[in-house]
């Protein structure tokens, strides 16, 4: 949880295994999408949120950690002074074009493959390093479990969402999927990331508007860590795309400096997280260094036939 409440194949060869059939969209546009990814249609969507949704969030986030009704008000009133959802985008249309997106998350097996072929680092952090993000929920051993040694990622994690990557990590993965495979693979935009997992109608999550205890990985859902990509159905969102709630934060091509820093926005939530932080219309921004065991990504395409 990002808070607290205060209480091989060849390089650049096309992959036999990508489908190479072209998507033609019931909107007449033809992309190039695998069986392994999703089409969402050009056209607009309701991104973002109103003051009721800011304030069901907030609401059932402090109920989910609350074991009485005055218990639940004073958390709330905690997280509100926190203002965790205060800055999310106001409620309103966006047009998007039409693009292909990863059904899920980039797997440890997926990643492997990558750092195999590349020679690229394989996912971690140092504990000095861990210790400058300042990001320390999580303390340093918790993180052990995720580490890789010699290239093999850890035990019973093959279909997990690989971790303890940075936007960079995750962008030098599309570029090489992208040579293997013969597309042009990328992060999504927030706005993209966004509109897949809610669809064009403004739901709160991606299975509805109603909080569902058991839809997805969240903090009182789960294994205390990451799942296996798809475990949990009720987050597959209209389009069919797997976990667009809960396991990790995902990142996006969309980013902001602050404070001389370059940050890129996150969406989803993780593993470790309350309802409302669940919510399609959650964004908050990390440096593109970062590297955590809350955060994946998943890849888009939009090449043409």
């Amino acid at each position: 949880m990002l808070f607290t409440v205060v209480l091989a194949t060849g390089c650049g060869q096309a992959n036999s295994q990508v489908d190479p059939s072209v998507h033609i969209g019931p909107d007449g546009q033809d992309i190039r999408c695998t069986k392994d990814s999703l089409y969402v249609e050009r056209g607009r969507y309701i991104s973002g949120s109103d003051q009721k949704e800011r304030d069901f969030a907030y609401r059932i986030s402090a109920q989910s950690l609350a074991t009485t009704p005055e218990e639940a008000l004073d958390i709330e009133t905690r997280l509100r002074q926190q203002r965790w959802f205060d800055f999310e985008p106001e409620a309103g249309n966006q047009r998007l074009a039409a693009f292909c997106i990863s059904r899920n998350l980039v797997t440890n097996t997926d990643y492997q493959e990558f750092v195999l072929a590349t020679g690229y680092h394989q996912p971690g952090i140092t504990a000095g390093n861990y210790q400058e993000q300042n990001m320390l929920v999580h303390s340093y051993q918790d993180l052990r479990p995720y580490f890789w040694r010699g290239y093999q990622f850890p035990p019973g994690k093959a279909q997990h969402p690989v971790v303890l990557v940075s936007q960079k990590d995750a962008l030098a993965y599309a570029a090489w999927k992208s040579q293997e495979d013969g597309l042009e693979y990328r992060l999504p935009t927030a706005d993209e990331w966004e509109k897949a997992a809610r669809g064009m109608d403004g739901r709160y999550f991606a299975w509805g508007s109603e909080w569902q205890e058991q839809a997805t990985n969240w903090q009182k859902n789960g294994p205390e860590g990451t799942s296996r990509v798809g475990a949990y159905p009720l987050s597959k969102s209209p389009y069919g795309v797997e976990d667009m709630a809960g396991n990790v934060f995902e990142f996006t091509s969309t980013v902001y400096v602050q404070d001389g820093q370059e940050r890129a926005i996150m969406k989803g939530c993780a593993w470790d997280d309350l309802p409302g932080f669940c919510r399609t219309a959650y964004r908050h921004g990390r440096p593109t260094t970062y590297r955590h065991i809350l955060f994946g990504f998943r890849l888009v395409s939009d090449s043409k036939r």
